[in-house]
């Protein structure tokens, strides 16, 4: 059976799956510190999904999938967003979240997911795209940056107490 990529534009019967990669999301960055990060819930899947479910209606957000022969193994959720001062940037596309199925990473779906975003954030004339990344994905990082981002922020946690 040959495998057939297709980016698309997500549905509400996408949801159940969508839910399930945005739980996969918080656990990932949960593990890469548990300090910093939601650790994921029995209830995280639902949440995550309906979450995204709502923004398929928001004409500023763009809420794309990696089909794999009628299987959602990834997605990609941007937002068309204005000026931000507390960002310090002027209007943008902000990538939120990016993400493939492990089972099916390697492949191209994450490059082929960031493509599609970006394409379609270009379209929507935002003059630039941002994105933040967990310190530890390295793996994403490259990819980034094979597409052109280069880094402009650090983030720095302190818990209460230090």
């Amino acid at each position: 059976m040959t495998t057939e990529l297709v980016i698309r534009p997500a549905t509400g019967a996408d949801t159940p799956r969508l839910g399930i990669l945005g739980a996969l999301l918080v656990e990932t960055h949960y593990q890469f510190d548990p300090r910093r990060f939601l650790k994921a819930r029995d209830r995280t899947p639902a949440d995550y999904g309906r979450f995204l479910l709502r923004q398929l209606d928001d004409p500023d957000s763009v809420l794309l999938v990696a089909d794999d022969n009628g299987d959602v193994i990834g997605y990609t959720y941007a937002t068309v967003e204005g000026y931000d001062y507390m960002a310090l940037r002027g209007p943008a596309g902000v990538i939120q979240d990016i993400i493939v199925d492990p089972e099916f990473r390697g492949r191209g779906a994450g490059s082929a997911l960031l493509d599609a975003v970006l394409a379609s954030l270009e379209f929507r004339g935002v003059p630039q795209v941002v994105l933040s990344t967990a310190e530890k994905n390295e793996t994403a990082q490259r990819l980034f940056a094979r597409k052109g981002f280069r880094r402009t922020m650090i983030e720095m946690s302190r818990d209460s107490g230090e």
